[in-house]
């Protein structure tokens, strides 16, 4: 069964960005032992400021030098703790995949690496757009991933990995996304994809800001094309649920995948990689970036200019359905 959705196109923005710092500074008062790594730009101002601010003791600050804030995360996970670390998105996919390969993920730690402004949402142009991390990271064993859809399941994934066994990735996005969900009473489990929306004529598979997007993508189809269409929230990446794929190809028939990422060894690469092996005849698209250095502008017009946005993903979808 769908899990209900808002719909609500005019709501306030959510922070996934305050959302997770929010929720460490809730569970240090709880009385939650944990260290938190961090880079320098963490605002004084923000939710995690003030987690800083109250708790200067299990906090550490490494300025710009990320990989040695992630080794050292890894250090203070091997000595027992369980650590939190934030880093600039793009800066911790590239400049220290050794540290998460070799110190994080080899030794199996207790690390939940907190990567911000994924996709082009850091606005600092392609040198800056963090579009090749999902790529990296599935290659990367014992690493789960994890891309809340919104703030509030952005909550939910940082207090639910204090007692998961192993490092992880949680990849949100820089600004304000609307709330998918009218409330968290829904079930939440990592490597379990969520039915946001039913629909019979195809799936859209998505994670990120990008199941909103899909949401209202679904609404257009709909009310423009008579085409019904079921929107997953494929939140862990990795492990991907297979289950749930299965089940949108045998009752829809049609995937398309949508993602604020590089469609190349992303989202729509795990599911194009699990439909091809299992002989999938049905129509299959990816929706996201594509193989090139992204356009200078405001995120929300690049995603347009990429045909990213709720309109865009609509247009393309009944492409790919009507030929």
């Amino acid at each position: 069964m769908a899990v209900k959705s808002t719909f609500d196109f005019d709501q306030m923005l959510s922070s996934a960005r305050e959302a997770y710092g929010e929720e460490l500074l809730k569970m240090a008062e709880e009385g939650y032992e944990f260290a938190f790594t961090y880079s320098d730009n963490v605002a004084i101002s923000s939710s995690a400021g003030k987690l800083i601010q109250n708790y200067p003791e299990r906090c550490i600050n490494f300025g710009i030098a990320e990989p040695n804030q992630v080794g050292a995360s890894a250090g203070l996970a091997l000595s027992g703790m369980v650590v939190y670390s934030q880093v600039f998105g793009p800066f911790l996919s590239l400049r220290t995949a050794d540290q998460i390969h070799t110190d994080i993920a080899y030794n199996d730690v207790n690390v939940r690496l907190i990567g911000t402004h994924a996709g082009v949402t850091a606005a600092g142009g392609p040198t800056h757009n963090c579009i090749a991390d999902l790529a990296l990271y599935r290659a990367i064993p014992n690493l789960i991933i994890e891309v809340p859809a919104d703030a509030n399941q952005c909550k939910m994934a940082i207090r639910k990995s204090f007692t998961h066994d192993g490092p992880m990735v949680i990849r949100i996005d820089r600004g304000g996304s609307p709330l998918v969900y009218a409330d968290t009473d829904y079930e939440y489990e990592f490597g379990k994809a969520i039915e946001t929306l039913p629909g019979t004529d195809l799936s859209i598979i998505s994670a990120g800001s990008c199941v909103y997007w899909s949401l209202m993508a679904a609404k257009i189809l709909k009310d423009e094309y008579g085409i019904s269409a079921r929107v997953i929230d494929m939140h862990t990446i990795k492990p991907m649920d297979y289950e749930m794929i299965d089940k949108c190809v045998k009752e829809t028939g049609n995937i398309i995948t949508v993602e604020e990422a590089s469609i190349n060894g992303g989202l729509g690469g795990g599911v194009a990689e699990y439909l091809c092996e299992r002989g999938f005849n049905g129509k299959f698209k990816r929706i996201g970036l594509p193989d090139e250095f992204a356009v200078l502008g405001d995120p929300d017009e690049i995603y347009k200019y990429y045909g990213m946005d709720p309109e865009g993903i609509a247009k393309t979808i009944n492409k790919v359905m009507n030929g």
